[in-house]
């Protein structure tokens, strides 16, 4: 399965986005998904989960309650709806297999404050 995220740009804070991340190649709907972000300087985050079937979601508590994790399996397709951005949001954020053996390119989000 190979993972191509789109979305990213530069928004300022207090702003919405929304991250795609497109699946080719297999059977997207059998995995479990993960978006992951690396903030400027930083470490690898984890930021939002959701299962199969897209009904068990979670999230780190930095984003809860603004951001949104979703799928559609039947266009397997990958999202995340980013609300009330902060400058704190700014870094590349890559969409994953649960397991972390599929990874995408990355997609940068900048939040300017």
């Amino acid at each position: 399965v190979q993972l191509v995220e789109s979305g990213g740009g530069l928004v300022q804070a207090g702003g919405s986005a929304r991250l795609s991340c497109a699946a080719s190649g297999g059977t997207f709907s059998t995995y479990a998904m993960n978006w992951v972000r690396l903030p400027p300087g930083k470490g690898l985050e984890w930021v939002a989960g959701i299962k199969t079937d897209g009904a068990t979601t979670d999230y780190a508590e930095s984003v809860k309650g603004r951001f949104i994790v979703s799928r559609d399996n039947a266009k397997n397709t990958l999202y995340l709806q980013m609300r009330s951005l902060k400058p704190d949001d700014t870094a590349l954020y890559y969409c994953s297999s649960a397991q972390y053996d599929l990874w995408g390119q990355g997609t940068q989000v900048t939040v300017s404050s």
